[in-house]
């Protein structure tokens, strides 16, 4: 591992693992395929040995973008994914059977809510908690409790859960715990700072950056111990037991799912890594600055955001972020304000979903990712029907409350 600063091991992990013919960046390697001069080496690869032989298992481009993340979140090693959907899905369906309990935060990303569904018609239990109070989490345990999962900051509430307090029990229990990190990075907290056995990152967010590639990664942080884990299938039990998890959601994820990253998309990823830093700074005193401006006006009822006095976890977020607070928001418009005469008069926001652009993106909420789940629903999880989700760009930050403040007249 780098003894170097984040953004300067970012920058030099290509030519420090060896490029072609001196290359600064890995290059995309197309090839489906990986030949070899003696059919021993072929049957090696197939037999656990490191290397490359078909491309669904992934590339030396992936691998490149792989050792990024892995030293982003100072982990034991990565695999990535398709899209962040695809890693999860790995996780869940890899490490989860029939009669296990999964312990989840109730404050979860609307497409995950989808899939545990998926999972509980395949008979895995599932309890949903408030996360941001550890007795929750502690009195739902089981005995067939298998995995504790959270958010490092839920989306669109921004609430933040116990992450460390989570992680210190799930050690003593001794539970696998998930960690969601896409909206947190790994730049303002790492997985297993908090205690995390696996880390899932979708890539297709901050990481990238630039909203032109989609991908998810899967870090084992290595604070888990996977000899005492029931459910890593006999074949993978072999070799350092460290290496157990992460090889069976790799060979049933990739292998078997089919839910590879392509050469393609890890090359853009791993350039977009390269400023991870920068834009992140930038879009956390960004988001800040605007949540402050936005608070002050008249036509505004509730802003969350981390970053505020009055957020209820406004102290915990300072302590596990170190005083930067991620760029997403949540901004519920007085009822007054016709909601899609505003959206409309937007002139700098973009009107999208995605997360983790460079620009400032913006959607109404209810009618938008939670429509599916209906009023009651969305009023149990604090949805409210003006309700905005804003994930702060790196624009001039005069240009954005400006824009906000025009719109709502």
């Amino acid at each position: 591992m780098s003894t170097n600063g984040f953004t300067t091991t970012i920058l030099h992990s290509d030519r420090r693992l060896g490029t072609e013919c001196g290359a600064v960046h890995k290059p995309v390697h197309p090839s489906a395929q990986y030949a070899f001069p003696q059919a021993e080496e072929l049957v090696a690869v197939f037999q656990g040995k490191s290397g490359f032989s078909y491309a669904r298992q992934g590339t030396p481009t992936t691998a490149a973008l792989e050792a990024k993340i892995t030293h982003m979140e100072a982990g034991l090693n990565t695999v990535s994914f398709a899209t962040g959907m695809g890693a999860l899905a790995a996780v869940f369906l890899t490490l989860l059977k029939q009669g296990d309990h999964l312990i989840s935060s109730q404050y979860i990303f609307g497409n995950t809510n989808s899939l545990f569904g998926t999972l509980q018609n395949l008979g895995v239990t599932i309890t949903l908690v408030d996360a941001t109070d550890l007795e929750q989490v502690r009195a739902a345990r089981r005995p067939e409790t298998r995995m504790v999962f959270v958010e490092s900051l839920a989306n669109p509430g921004t609430y933040v859960a116990d992450l460390a307090g989570i992680g210190e029990w799930c050690a003593s229990e001794k539970l696998l715990y998930v960690l969601d990190n896409t909206l947190s990075t790994p730049w303002l907290c790492t997985g297993g700072s908090v205690g995390a056995s696996l880390v899932v990152n979708s890539l297709s967010k901050h990481i990238g950056g630039h909203a032109n590639a989609l991908g998810g990664a899967v870090t084992d942080t290595g604070l888990f111990d996977w000899s005492a884990y029931p459910n890593i299938a006999d074949v993978y039990r072999s070799g350092n037991p460290a290496g157990w998890g992460l090889t069976q959601i790799k060979k049933k994820g990739l292998r078997d799912m089919g839910g590879t990253l392509s050469s393609d998309a890890a090359h853009r990823i791993a350039a977009g890594a390269e400023t991870l830093a920068l834009r992140m700074a930038k879009a956390c005193d960004n988001a800040l600055a605007l949540a402050q401006s936005m608070s002050r006006h008249p036509r505004v009822a509730r802003v969350s955001y981390p970053g505020l006095d009055s957020h209820p976890q406004h102290e915990r977020a300072t302590q596990l972020f170190g005083g930067r607070y991620g760029a997403l928001m949540a901004v519920e418009l007085d009822d007054t304000v016709d909601l899609f005469g505003f959206l409309n008069r937007l002139q700098v926001f973009v009107l999208a979903t995605h997360l983790g652009d460079n620009r400032t993106l913006v959607l109404p909420v209810a009618h938008t990712i939670y429509h599916e789940m209906g009023p009651v629903l969305r009023a149990q999880m604090g949805i409210a029907e003006n309700q905005l989700r804003i994930s702060v760009g790196i624009e001039d930050i005069d240009d954005l409350i400006q824009d906000f403040d025009q719109a709502l007249g």
